[in-house]
């Protein structure tokens, strides 16, 4: 059974200003996506920057086998959201934006603007066949990207790049703290006994803080002396699937020709019992090496990328038994 993550980047039907500029260009990145997805063959795909919900109906018309879409009903200012594409019954068991009660809202611009919920809605699903059962999340975090008052992607001075870098940073980290307290929810009591997945784009690397918050008390990571230890913090813990993939394969993104990886699958201790691999891209050989991606820069516009012929991501992928 094969879950994963995969950012389709601007995936909206053409027209607007964020979609391709032309049918043909449409139907070329929908090919592209489509021959990856046929080839991971997902029970569960979390899924981000669905723009358009209509063009993610488009590429399940071009997918093998039969495909649900669920989505969330929280899309960001330029309409793009989270979702799943399953090839099993789903169920919504939450959809919210909303940080945590104790958690304050955070300024976003120099004008002192605020927000008190992420950008994007966090999703999560059930589904319970007679082989397996799974609780899964997806999210997308707020981007390493900067934007500047006009719309501008350029600062105008180091002094105004340094402080929209603060609170974009403080904005993914009050994000992350919102998934961590969805994850709590889904976990319940005991993650030794739940199975739960916490998935998408979190914008940012293994090590960063933002993405450390997902992880619970530390200690236990993979590939760590005390991973082969059972303590009461794995009733709390998500477990970062990363050190699992292949080391050529550990990217999702090249930015400014830097490969890394910033799409991330977490489980919980019962799930992590049931996990084969992981991996990147599609499953292959354990040396093969990813396709190349594009090179993403930090000044990188949405606008720039719109005709790209398929996504700046690699999926990122996790393979369980029943």
């Amino acid at each position: 059974m094969l879950v994963g993550t995969w950012n389709l980047e601007n995936l909206y039907r053409p027209g607007g200003p964020y979609g391709p500029r032309d049918k043909a260009t449409y139907e070329a990145k929908l090919a592209a996506l489509a021959a990856t997805v046929n080839a991971l063959r997902p029970t569960l795909l979390g899924v981000q920057e669905v723009g358009d919900p209509a063009a993610l109906d488009d590429l399940v018309q071009l997918l093998d086998g039969r495909y649900e879409v669920t989505l969330s009903q929280y899309p960001d200012e330029r309409g793009i959201r989270v979702g799943f594409l399953s090839d099993v019954v789903v169920n919504v068991v939450a959809d919210t934006a909303a940080f945590p009660d104790a958690l304050r809202p955070v300024q976003v611009d120099d004008g002192g603007r605020t927000a008190d919920r992420a950008g994007r809605g966090v999703l999560a699903v059930h589904f319970s066949t007679r082989a397996t059962w799974l609780t899964a999340a997806v999210c997308h975090l707020k981007s390493k990207l900067l934007s500047y008052p006009g719309g501008r992607f350029v600062p105008r001075d180091e002094g105004e790049r340094a402080r929209y870098a603060a609170y974009a940073l403080e904005r993914r980290a009050a994000e992350a703290a919102t998934v961590r307290a969805l994850a709590d929810t889904l976990i319940g009591e005991d993650g030794r006994r739940e199975r739960v997945a916490v998935l998408g784009d979190f914008n940012d690397e293994v090590s960063a803080a933002t993405t450390q918050i997902l992880q619970g008390p530390p200690g236990s990571e993979i590939g760590t002396p005390g991973f082969d230890h059972a303590d009461k913090g794995d009733a709390h813990r998500l477990w970062n699937v990363a050190p699992l993939i292949p080391e050529e394969q550990r990217y999702s993104r090249v930015y400014a020709g830097h490969r890394e990886l910033i799409d991330h699958v977490f489980v919980s201790h019962e799930l992590l019992g049931h996990v084969v691999r992981a991996g990147t891209g599609v499953p292959q050989e354990e040396d093969a090496v990813l396709e190349p991606l594009p090179t993403v820069g930090a000044d990188t516009s949405p606008e720039e990328r719109r005709d790209a012929p398929a996504s700046d991501h690699a999926p990122v992928w996790v393979d369980l038994r029943p």
